[in-house]
């Protein structure tokens, strides 16, 4: 008999696979979509199943209402993926998607969830590090879509196109909402290895900024710099993104060959 999960729709572009040892669950960054870890597969080693995490209100989601603070989203996120747990499991997240598998972590040690093997975080800095930028998600929508252009992740053609901004306008501000009305609240450090990932040229998200991940684990913690901007993990980094993502994997997959600790 199959006791494999059913594929849901929180889960996106998903190969099951019966040969793996590790989940991998994929979180967006924000105006995002799970459509962003496709290719990821074929990429990482074949012990890892990559699960591309779907919020809702985009793609396959569209019709459904955003999430638009981080509480809410780690509640339903909670609810969610622990019937995909029958495997370890790690998160990678990217920018909104870093901060969401960081608060997703301390909820399920809270709930008494089994725990991710590791957390991949990219893209963003500490919680505990200050953001001292002006909140952007609730200017009017040509003042957005200037903030939008500074940030370098939307398209050019995207922004000059009325009827598909009309569609990623509210995403946008959903998600740039749950990320600007964030607070932190001090809490103990993870019991899971923390290695975060940062752009050379990413100038919203400095070196010393993600060195303070370190502060959130009791256990290992590692940097790793590469080439590009806020969204190095499309441009010609990915590659060694990808690389970077199975080896710190890897001791994880090397444990894991006896089964199920």
């Amino acid at each position: 008999m199959n006791h494999r999960p059913q594929p849901d729709r929180w889960i996106a572009y998903r190969k099951p696979n019966p040969q793996a040892r590790l989940r991998l669950f994929c979180l967006h960054y924000a105006g995002g979509a799970a459509s962003v870890f496709r290719g990821w597969q074929e990429e990482l080693p074949a012990a890892i199943e990559v699960c591309p995490v779907q919020l809702p209100g985009r793609e396959s989601r569209l019709r459904e209402p955003l999430l638009d603070r981080v509480g809410a989203a780690v509640d339903a996120l909670a609810a969610a993926l622990p019937q995909h747990f029958d495997l370890p499991y790690a998160f990678f997240g990217h920018s909104m998607g870093a901060l969401l598998s960081f608060e997703l972590s301390r909820r399920l040690r809270g709930d008494g969830r089994p725990m991710p093997q590791r957390l991949l975080l990219s893209g963003r800095r500490a919680p505990q590090v200050p953001d001292d930028e002006p909140e952007i998600w609730n200017l009017p929508d040509a003042e957005f879509k200037e903030e939008l252009r500074k940030l370098n992740g939307t398209p050019e053609a995207v922004l000059e196109h009325p009827e598909l901004m009309e569609l990623l306008l509210p995403v946008l501000r959903a998600d740039f909402a749950l990320c600007e009305t964030y607070a932190y609240e001090p809490g103990e450090p993870l019991d899971v290895p923390i290695c975060a990932y940062g752009g050379i040229s990413d100038h919203k998200v400095e070196r010393e900024s993600l060195e303070a991940w370190g502060e959130q684990t009791r256990a290992a913690f590692k940097l790793r710099m590469f080439d590009g901007d806020h969204f190095f993990l499309h441009g010609p980094a990915r590659a060694d993104l990808l690389r970077a993502v199975a080896q710190d994997l890897m001791p994880v997959l090397t444990r894991l060959e006896g089964g199920y600790p």
